[in-house]
């Protein structure tokens, strides 16, 4: 009597949802082993695709048939044996060596003859090309998705997949809540376990209902998705879901993980301002701090190069005191603000220009809007024209055409000049805004607020032979260039002077 091993196997993946579960195989397998009267000895099982080779309790089966443990197996289709070209080899080769005399299937008939054979071929290769065929499939979806710009995988915290259009959409639970977190971190005042603490008090939790752990949480942190791209196999890709930051936001996001991202102890009493603040001048390690007190009771606080360079021998010995690096940064606030009194003044010029273009917008806009009303009531004159039959079809193609690419240029002026609308001006206000609170935060000598006003504005911050030099972008050097004088009076010739040779100029090439 023939001895048979029952194989059953099942797939975790998608295209596999209709096959029968392994319970189920099994309990088929063995009815049909009943009523067929088979010498069942072995039940072997796995929850593994076949597409490829490499299955280990399949391929323990086979080394126990070429032992000769058994010569048949039953198995509720072809395809659960293999779904690619070698593990269908194997079994075929078993066949010929007569190590497997016997294969049986509820749902598919075999013997050992040369047809036999062929046909057992042909359902292995029925069931690689549906696996080939099937992959091809998928990936042709994806790459519609992705011209479409939509992500092919599960959305991040804050967003949901839309099971009807197969979309991205914000989830109305959590999508405030994952937005004010972003806006949060990106203050630079939170570490990795600050926020996470802060998202589980108000319910952004993992799928265990747990904190979210901080290699998940730094994946979410850096995921491009938040600001309206996402990544596919490493390329960047532009999504069509709604943003949930802006990418200048993304940018602080990126910046404060690079800065504070690492939870760290640290005692109350040896909190240091500015720490991960600068870098060497000379080796390009990060300035650090320490704190040394007196026996008289003193504390003293001091910067200095890390010197973990271990190619270069960083030649800074020099230890910089706390107090002589505020005053510096305090220095430079105040070189890159600007007072009260002038902000009331710059503001007050750029609501006037934002009336004077209010006016021009208007009129313009409503230009462009006429001149597309009337190249529509063309197009229907045109259409009308050609059915009544008083012009020729390609005379009408080519007149419709040329109306239709002018109406194009039209709209997208349009569009251009609505979406672009007044934002130089509202940019050039948060600026004086901006510069207008580091004249306060250096007033009322705020080392936290300074520190984290130079870290947005300026940028390659190094600290050389005890003396802290910063890159400021183009307009808050000009605020370096400002006389001592005017600075001082904030009126008067050398400020008018300095108005009127930098400031009004740059706000009339930004018109």
């Amino acid at each position: 009597m023939l001895k048979y091993f029952i194989y059953c196997r099942k797939s975790s993946e998608e295209e596999e949802r209709q096959i029968l579960s392994i319970e189920a195989q099994l309990q088929e397998l063995r009815d049909y082993a009943k009523q067929n009267s088979l010498f069942v000895i072995k039940e072997f099982s796995e929850s593994k695709t076949a597409k490829e080779p490499g299955r280990p309790i399949f391929n323990q089966m086979l080394s126990e048939m070429e032992e000769g443990k058994a010569t048949g197996i039953l198995a509720w289709n072809p395809d659960r044996l293999a779904r690619n070209s070698i593990d269908g080899g194997k079994v075929i080769y078993l066949v010929d060596m007569g190590k497997i005399q016997s294969l049986k299937f509820p749902t598919f008939w075999f013997d050992t003859t040369p047809q036999g054979k062929f046909m057992l071929s042909v359902a292995f290769g029925q069931a690689k090309y549906y696996t080939d065929n099937l992959r091809e499939n998928i990936l042709r979806g994806i790459r519609q998705k992705l011209r479409r710009g939509e992500l092919p995988a599960k959305a991040p915290l804050g967003y949901y997949n839309e099971p009807r259009l197969r979309t991205i959409e914000p989830d109305k639970a959590t999508f405030k809540k994952m937005k004010k977190c972003l806006e949060l971190f990106a203050e630079g005042n939170h570490t990795l376990t600050k926020i996470r603490d802060e998202m589980f008090s108000m319910g952004l939790v993992s799928k265990t209902g747990k904190p979210i752990h901080l290699s998940s949480l730094q994946f979410l942190l850096t995921n491009p998705f938040y600001y309206g791209m996402f990544k596919y196999r490493g390329e960047l890709q532009q999504g069509s879901h709604k943003p949930m930051v802006s990418k200048k936001l993304f940018d602080k996001i990126q910046l404060a993980i690079h800065d504070n991202g690492k939870p760290r102890k640290i005692s109350q009493q040896k909190v240091f301002p500015f720490v991960n603040f600068a870098q060497c001048g000379e080796c390009g390690y990060q300035i650090t701090a320490e704190q040394h007190i007196k026996k008289s009771g003193l504390v003293f606080r001091y910067y200095r190069c890390t010197k973990k360079s271990k190619t270069h021998k960083c030649g800074q010995h020099d230890f910089l005191r706390e107090e002589k690096l505020a005053e510096q940064v305090q220095n430079i606030c105040q070189n890159v603000s600007i007072p009260d009194e002038w902000r009331d003044k710059f503001l007050a010029k750029i609501s006037q220009w934002e009336q004077e273009q209010n006016d021009t917008s208007g009129i313009f806009a409503q230009n462009l809007k006429d001149k597309i009303k009337v190249i529509k009531e063309k197009t229907n004159r045109l259409i009308d024209l050609h059915l009544d039959g008083e012009i020729e079809l390609d005379e009408f193609k080519q007149k419709k055409n040329i109306l239709v690419e002018q109406k194009a240029d039209l709209e997208n002026k349009l569009n251009d000049f609505e979406r672009k609308g007044n934002h130089w001006l509202e940019l050039m206000k948060n600026w004086i805004i901006d510069a207008n609170q580091a004249h306060n935060l250096a007033n009322t000598k705020n080392s936290p607020g300074m520190r984290n006003f130079l870290k947005t504005v300026g940028s390659n911050r190094i600290l050389l032979n005890g003396k802290l030099q910063i890159s400021f972008a183009k307009q808050y050097e000009l605020l370096l260039n400002i006389p001592p004088k005017a600075r001082t009076t904030g009126e008067g010739e050398a400020f008018n002077t300095w108005r009127n040779s930098v400031w009004w100029p740059l706000l009339d090439s930004n018109q």
